[in-house]
C-alpha cells in the first residue's frame, strides 16, 4: 500500500512542500494529495496590488501539478482528527499517514469592535477584490485609512496612494510605522510617505472601528470612508481544535524539521506553526518563513521515510523587501535573526529587487518539477537500508 500524504492548503509554504515531496519520492509508492479550497495559487504577497486594481496571473493549481505524482482536491477543510488520521472536508473525508499542515492565517481582529462588520482586509483573495471594488467607487477626496505598522500596512498604504493620488489615504500604527527598520531605511520610508501625501498617526491604538471611521485609545476619532485593516494576522481555529499542541495563538508547535511536537505524523508550516528560528527566536508569519518552511518539512519527511539522515537547520532570514507602490521599494538586509543591520537598498532598485523576488516565488511555485532536488527515493519499511534510487 502506497504511503499517504496529504497536504492541506497551497499557499506558499504548502505548494512548496508538495511539490519538493514529488520531487524527494518515488510515485510509486506515495500518494501526495494536495487539499485547497482555492483552484488557484494566489500570490498572497501581490494582494494589495490586486486591492490597488492590478491583475494577477493566474496559475490553476491542476496546471500546476500535473504530470507530478500530486493530486490536486479543491476543497475546504472543516475539521482535522489526529487520533483517526482523517480530515473532514466539505464534500467529503480524506485521510493520511503523514499530514502537512499549511492552512495559513487570517487577518487578526484583536477583539476590536466593528472591524468584522466594517473594515476591509488583505489576507485572502476574496477580502481584496472587495476591497477592489469598494476602492474603485470612492469619488475624487474620499478618505481611506489604514490601521496597523506593519509590512501589510505599509505596502497596502502606498500602493493605494500611488494608485488613487485623488484620494486621502492616512495610515494608524499602535506602535512606530515601520520602527524595526534601520535609520536609513525609515528614512526613505517617511520621504516616500510624505512624497504619496500620506497622513501618518504613530502610537495611535484603534478601539472601535465603524462605518465611517474609527475611535482610538486617546478619544480621538479619525474620519475614514473606507478602513483598511492590516493590523496582523492570526490562525484558523482548526488546529487549536484538535489535539495538537499549539501555542496560545493557535499556533502548532514543531521541532526544527517542522514536526508536530506532540503528534509525529503531522507537520506544520508557515503561518500555521511556530518554529525556532536562528537563535531560537520564534519565525515570523511571512512568505520568507514559509517557503523554506515548507522545504525543511518535505525534506524531513522524505529523509524519514527513505531511511536517510534528517536534515534540521535553523532557517535564518537574509533581507525584508517592502514595495512602496511600482517604483519604490525598501530591502533591508538583516542578521539571520532577524534584527535589522544598518544596510538596505532603497528606491528604483529596491523596487526592482522586490518584483524580482516575487516574481521568482511565483515562477517557481508554477514549476514545481524543474527545482531541485528531482532524484525520487524509495521508500523503505523502518529499520530496513535504503533501496536503490531510479
Amino acid at each position: 500500500m502506497k504511503h499517504r500524504i496529504v497536504v492541506l492548503g497551497a499557499g506558499y509554504a504548502g505548494a512548496h512542500a508538495a511539490g519538493r515531496l514529488a520531487r524527494r519520492l518515488h510515485p510509486g509508492d506515495v500518494e501526495i494529495t494536495l487539499v485547497n479550497a482555492d483552484p488557484d495559487f494566489v500570490e498572497r504577497v501581490r494582494l494589495h496590488q490586486v486591492a490597488a486594481g492590478q491583475d494577477l496571473r493566474h496559475r490553476p493549481l491542476a496546471d500546476v501539478y500535473r504530470g507530478t505524482s500530486v493530486t490536486v482536491r479543491v476543497s475546504r477543510v472543516t475539521a482535522v482528527d489526529v487520533g483517526r488520521r482523517t480530515v473532514d472536508l466539505v464534500d467529503g473525508e480524506i485521510g493520511y499517514d503523514t499530514l502537512v499542515y499549511a492552512l495559513g492565517s487570517t487577518a487578526a481582529v484583536h477583539g476590536v469592535p466593528g472591524v468584522a462588520e466594517h473594515a476591509y482586509h488583505l489576507a485572502s483573495r476574496p477580502a481584496a477584490l472587495r476591497l477592489r471594488e469598494r476602492l474603485s467607487e470612492l469619488a475624487e477626496g474620499a478618505s481611506v485609512l489604514v490601521a496597523g505598522g506593519g509590512l501589510t500596512a505599509v505596502e497596502a498604504a502606498t500602493e493605494i496612494a500611488e494608485s488613487r493620488p485623488d484620494l486621502d489615504v492616512a495610515i494608524a500604527a499602535r506602535d512606530g510605522v515601520g520602527d524595526w527598520l534601520s535609520d536609513k531605511a525609515r528614512r526613505h520610508l517617511r520621504d516616500v510617505l510624505d512624497r504619496l501625501g500620506i497622513r501618518v498617526h504613530e502610537h495611535t491604538g484603534i478601539v472601535r472601528v465603524d462605518e465611517d471611521g474609527v475611535a482610538t485609545g486617546g478619544g480621538e476619532r479619525i474620519p475614514a470612508t473606507v478602513t483598511v485593516w492590516a493590523a496582523g494576522f492570526t490562525t484558523h481555529p482548526i488546529a487549536a481544535a484538535t489535539a495538537l499542541e499549539v501555542d496560545g495563538t493557535g499556533r502548532i508547535v514543531v521541532d526544527a524539521t517542522m514536526r508536530s511536537v506532540s503528534h509525529p505524523d503531522v507537520y506544520a508550516v508557515g503561518d500555521a506553526a511556530v518554529a525556532g528560528g536562528v537563535g531560537g527566536k520564534p519565525l515570523r508569519m511571512s512568505c520568507a518563513s514559509g517557503i523554506p518552511m515548507g522545504w525543511q518539512a518535505a525534506d524531513a519527511i522524505a529523509a524519514r521515510l527513505t531511511g536517510r539522515k534528517v536534515p534540521a537547520k535553523p532557517i535564518p532570514y537574509v533581507t525584508q523587501c517592502i514595495s512602496l507602490g511600482r517604483r519604490d521599494g525598501i530591502v533591508q538586509l538583516v542578521t539571520p535573526d532577524d534584527r535589522a543591520r544598518s544596510s538596505a537598498v532603497t528606491g528604483r532598485m529596491a523596487a526592482r529587487i522586490k518584483e524580482f523576488v516575487c516574481a521568482g516565488a511565483g515562477w517557481s511555485i508554477a514549476h514545481p518539477t524543474v527545482l531541485l532536488p528531482s532524484r525520487r527515493r524509495r521508500v523503505v519499511p523502518a529499520g530496513r537500508s535504503p533501496l536503490p534510487t531510479t
